[in-house]
């Protein structure tokens, strides 16, 4: 009678303990679960990019790329200019400001607190409607017509057609890139202005006589892109800095770049990003540059 009291005892401790840790596996299973929610939720969390339209669609095809492996993630990229990107990052209202400029550079901005992941190097250069009759300028052309001193194509050699020049809007990367490289400082005439270098190419591509400048990725048959003092634009020349119309790619963080603003980051200096993507787009890798400008536009060899 002891021994069967033993074994039903016996029994009700293993019994005992068995429901202990069940419920114990249970806590943890949902203790787990409940984490991999919080993170999926955290990965989840939308993000956004503002500013530069020279590198926007850059940003835009990597995005979509970086969303198709990680459904999860949901990026927005908005245009606006390097000043709306800077203004907008250094205020902390976005996660990402996109520029074709230093923050340094940036009258207004507080950049001791930004952080910049230098993401591509584009090549910016003049571009006409297909019509003008001219291909190549010098250094001091390209001025004169963005100056108003060379008020027709004829003075070029060109047709008969009056100069019809369009600028970017101030605040703008590539106004700034091209009036520091191409015009060598030199302040434009007032004539139209565009805030967005897509509606630049279509003016440009629809108006006879017109000049302005894009971003090698806007490039394409509806104008003309300018060679330069004889050189062609294009990634050879950039890279030994024979074409100087040139800027680094700037995604600024306000602190070191953290959570899916870092993944996409991160994914932008990736292999599937830098080796095939960009080239693809005609922007350029920065480790395929001979030579590395700082902010005061200062140019050495590597």
């Amino acid at each position: 009678m002891k021994k069967r009291n033993r074994i039903t005892v016996l029994a009700f401790v293993l019994l005992c303990t068995w429901v202990v840790a069940a419920c114990s596996s249970t806590k943890a299973n949902d203790s787990d679960k409940g984490e991999a929610k919080q993170e999926t939720e955290q990965a989840a969390e939308p993000i956004m990019a503002v500013g530069s339209s020279a590198l926007q669609p850059l940003v835009e095809a990597a995005a979509q790329q970086y969303t198709i492996q990680n459904p999860g993630a949901v990026i927005n990229i908005q245009g606006g200019g390097s000043g709306t990107g800077l203004s907008k990052i250094s205020e902390g209202a976005v996660d990402i400001g996109n520029s074709d400029v230093f923050a340094e550079e940036k009258e207004g901005v507080d950049a001791s607190n930004l952080v910049d992941h230098k993401v591509a190097v584009v090549g910016m250069g003049p571009v006409s409607h297909p019509e003008t009759g001219v291909e190549d300028v010098t250094t001091e052309e390209l001025i004169g017509i963005f100056t108003g001193e060379i008020k027709n194509w004829k003075e070029l050699g060109g047709v008969d057609q009056e100069i019809i020049v369009i600028n970017r809007a101030k605040g703008s990367g590539t106004r700034a890139t091209f009036e520091a490289f191409a015009l060598q400082g030199k302040e434009p005439m007032d004539a139209q202005e565009q805030d967005s270098s897509g509606t630049v190419r279509k003016i440009v591509g629809e108006t006879p006589g017109a000049i302005s400048y894009l971003a090698f990725s806007y490039f394409d048959q509806t104008t003309t892109a300018l060679k330069v003092n004889g050189v062609t634009p294009d990634r050879k020349s950039v890279e030994s800095n024979d074409w100087e119309i040139w800027a680094y790619q700037h995604m600024y963080t306000n602190g070191e770049a953290k959570g899916l603003a870092k993944e996409l980051i991160d994914y932008m200096l990736s292999e599937d990003v830098q080796e095939t993507l960009l080239p693809e787009m005609d922007y350029l890798p920065v480790t395929g540059m001979q030579v590395e400008r700082d902010a005061q536009g200062t140019v050495t060899k590597k």
